[in-house]
């Protein structure tokens, strides 16, 4: 005889549970260690940064042409006899620098400019061990998250790069007639040196966030701003060469009055040299004048461009924007104050690093213009 059965009996728990929606099936695809390798490129950021800085200082010593050959593996060794030390003389004795401007240099003071450089040097060979042990442990672990091969692996070959046109830019210092290495070299030197900061910073702005979230947040990219920055990177970046080429020729030492130039608009005889095209790399009155009227474009733009950051929905974007025309701020009454004082060292190498921390802030904001952060509807 069938039971009667109750309206209120449980149904059966043996009956299989739905299906669940799968989740961070994108951050899977890209899995890997984002935050260790994150780590990892600021540590090579931060050694980037203090290898502009030893460079800048090398250059203001004038020690770069005290190692007068490229060995880039026994070169890691620096001279350990008095023997060794008289050979390393010798060659500095024998280019034009030693000859023109330091005849009679003691061997205290030709070690004192040898240190240097060999430091400078010595910090390129760290950053490139540090890029490949690095690397090499996440490549070996399978631990580089899907599509970032490819991009670690090009931050080395432009460190590579770096080395070599360092080398190309010593070599022109060797050269007879040569007191200092060529201006257009030690710019092409130094502008590497601030795409390969650049992209470093890029890539830590893109580790900070998972796959998702970076496309989530692409999805509220502020266009117009976004575009705004990159010109405004790009000017940022014509005044970075164009003060490596005042530092090559040490420009900055002249023409300290402002906002005139020995007393006029332009400096006097901008096109004293033949051909007409050296004054653009070498008339110091005129490389000065360009870094002048550079700084003026660029200090207009980012007002602009701030004005226009100030109605962005986003705060954090906002504030970025407002870090930028700070730190501008600062960077061009520095300039001013650095060369109403003929360019002191001290002056100089703040100038510089302000010019590392102005490149960077820029391409934060933009990254947060492209990428904006997350807020609350309060917010």
């Amino acid at each position: 005889m069938n039971q009667k059965r109750s309206i209120f009996e449980e149904v059966s728990t043996s009956e299989k549970p739905e299906p669940q929606a799968a989740t961070g099936i994108i951050d899977r695809a890209y899995k890997g260690a984002r935050g260790a390798i994150r780590i990892w490129l600021m540590v090579l950021f931060a050694m980037v940064v203090v290898m502009i800085a030893v460079g800048g200082l090398t250059r203001l010593t004038d020690s770069g042409l005290s190692i007068t050959e490229w060995k880039p593996v026994t070169g890691a060794m620096p001279p350990m006899s008095a023997e060794v030390w008289a050979s390393e003389f010798e060659k500095y004795k024998a280019i034009p620098e030693y000859q023109e401007q330091n005849k009679g240099m003691s061997m205290a003071e030709f070690k004192v400019i040898y240190w240097w450089e060999w430091g400078h040097r010595q910090l390129g060979r760290a950053i490139g061990l540090v890029w490949a042990l690095g690397f090499g442990f996440f490549a070996v672990t399978r631990k580089i998250p899907t599509g970032w091969t490819g991009k670690l692996l090009g931050v080395g070959a432009l460190g590579g790069l770096q080395g070599a046109i360092g080398w190309w830019m010593v070599a022109s210092g060797l050269e007879e007639g040569m007191l200092d290495v060529a201006s257009y070299r030690l710019a092409t030197h130094l502008g590497l040196a601030f795409v390969i900061l650049g992209v470093l910073a890029w890539f830590i702005f893109q580790l900070g966030a998972t796959e998702a979230d970076l496309m989530q947040r692409r999805r509220a990219r502020e266009a117009k701003l976004f575009k705004l920055s990159a010109i405004l990177a790009g000017i940022a970046f014509v005044q970075i060469l164009l003060g490596a080429l005042v530092a090559g020729i040490d420009a900055g030492r002249n023409y300290v009055d402002w906002p005139l130039m020995a007393g006029g608009f332009f400096p006097p005889e901008p096109f004293s040299l033949q051909p007409a095209w050296r004054n653009f790399f070498e008339n110091d009155g005129l490389v000065q004048f360009m870094h002048r009227i550079v700084a003026y474009i660029l200090f207009a733009k980012g007002i602009f461009v701030w004005w226009r950051a100030r109605s962005s929905p986003n705060g954090s974007t906002r504030f970025a924007f407002n870090l930028v025309i700070g730190v501008m701020t600062v960077q061009m009454v520095l300039g001013i104050v650095t060369v109403m004082n003929s360019a002191p060292w001290n002056l100089a190498i703040g100038h510089q690093f302000l010019a590392v921390v102005l490149w960077v802030s820029i391409l934060r904001a933009r990254f947060l213009a492209g990428y904006p952060q997350s807020q609350s509807v309060r917010d």
